[in-house]
């Protein structure tokens, strides 16, 4: 790992919250993420299940979790499972995590090499009622892969037909969405980083330039600053690439007098950020560009401050919806009639902002969150809006990272990060 050593402490408080959720006499499991192989002996580059590193901080593969606790034995309260480094290991893949470093990352004071999981595991669920499984539940989880999990759950099924079963995802839905000082600290990092990445790229951009040279210069800066790299897949789109909301080809050249929709977050910890601006490849907006922008400036700042506790999130994007038609009254982008006729199930504003403004963040890009109840201090959300006109060659969407306050306005996880229209102009031209 390229990240600082994470306090255990957080780690410790993640299971003592979850446990406390539990069933009587009940365990859980949790899987580390497979190696995903590409061909040959190719294999993509590992990255742990974000409940197990929630719970243990363990960012290794084959981990097993197992947290019981009301185990007979108080050994079995939490056990932590690993593979066995041995000397050729390390010589290949370099040194696997021992017991005693085990413990330093995770607080787990019981830990079996995975040779002896069956045994052990035998042992504990002869001892209690019900299994907790570990699955995915998220509202926009779409996984055609059957993960380790899965196959845990098939095997444990069959193994012990018997046994109560119940969901760990709703408890941790809810723990994972409000952060803890740590993790917010944790974020923040992620967020200095892309700072420091998309500065880099405003004095970088310049006629001629190609998507993905900005890409790498984004790569440069957040692995030197000890970033694994990008929170998700970035967006670079110049002109009317803008307008796919997911282009990722990041493979035109850029040309003057267009703008540049940079949609980056690096990650940092296994925290995400994510973050959105729009830019001037010439270093200067037009006139319309201005305009554009600046709505798009000024609905984002108005619906960041609606981020407050209590907010239902579907109602907070009806409210944004309501604010972007005005604005686009006022842009002479949309009319009246357009309004008075719209279908409730798709509004006319939607046919220049047809996404949402805000969706939780953390450990994953789109983090866990039940979304029906209201919000809460500490969870933390992105603002987007934007407005995207095909038929004129751009798009502009702008995007920071909140934390939502006890009262009041949030705090801004991005407040750093430049987005003022003088601003941008005047780093570019600097």
């Amino acid at each position: 790992m390229k990240y600082d050593q994470i306090d255990s402490k957080l780690f410790i408080k993640n299971r003592k919250s979850f446990t406390a959720g539990m069933k009587p006499n009940s365990l859980a499991v949790f899987n580390a993420n497979d190696i995903y192989p590409i061909g040959a002996d190719s294999t993509m580059p590992f990255q742990q299940n974000r409940d197990l590193f929630y719970l243990s901080g363990v960012d290794q593969e084959e981990a097993i979790l197992v947290l019981f606790p009301d185990a007979p034995k108080p050994e079995h309260r939490e056990i932590l499972f690993l593979t066995e480094t041995n000397p050729h290991i390390a010589v290949w893949e370099g040194a696997k995590l021992d017991k005693e470093k085990a413990l330093e990352v995770s607080g787990i004071e019981t830990v079996y090499w995975l040779q002896d999981f069956e045994k052990i595991f035998f042992e504990v669920m002869s001892q209690c009622e019900t299994i907790y499984f570990n699955t995915n539940e998220h509202y926009r989880a779409n996984v055609q892969t059957e993960t380790r999990d899965e196959r845990f759950i098939k095997w444990c099924k069959d193994k012990y037909p018997a046994h109560q079963v119940a969901k760990s995802n709703p408890i941790l839905q809810r723990l994972r969405s409000v952060k803890d000082p740590i993790e917010l600290d944790l974020m923040q990092k992620a967020c200095d980083i892309t700072e420091k990445a998309f500065r880099r790229a405003l004095k970088f951009t310049k006629p001629g330039v190609w998507e993905h040279e900005i890409e790498a210069e984004y790569w440069h800066e957040m692995i030197r600053n000890r970033s694994r790299g990008f929170s998700y897949t970035p967006i670079i789109a110049s002109g009317n690439n803008a307008n796919v909301l997911h282009y990722t080809e990041n493979n035109q050249q850029c040309k003057e007098g267009e703008l540049i929709l940079i949609d980056t977050g690096a990650e940092y910890a296994n925290y995400s950020s994510d973050m959105t601006r729009t830019i001037p490849v010439s270093g200067k907006f037009s006139d319309r560009q201005k305009q554009i922008y600046n709505t798009v400036n000024k609905v984002k700042k108005e619906a960041t401050k609606w981020l407050v506790p209590g907010t239902i999130w579907a109602e907070y994007h009806k409210e944004v919806g309501k604010l972007m038609t005005s604005e686009l009254l006022d842009l002479g982008l949309l009319d009246k009639a357009d309004v008075q006729n719209e279908d409730p199930k798709w509004p006319a504003y939607k046919k220049y902002f047809m996404h949402g403004t805000a969706h939780n963040i953390g450990l994953d890009t789109h983090d866990y969150g039940i979304l029906t109840e209201p919000m809460k201090p500490n969870q933390v959300f992105t603002v987007e809006p934007g407005i995207y006109l095909p038929d004129e060659g751009f798009g502009i969407r702008l995007e920071d990272d909140v934390v939502i306050q006890p009262e009041g306005e949030p705090f801004n996880l991005m407040r750093n990060i430049p987005i003022e229209v003088e601003e941008i102009e005047e780093i570019m031209n600097s």
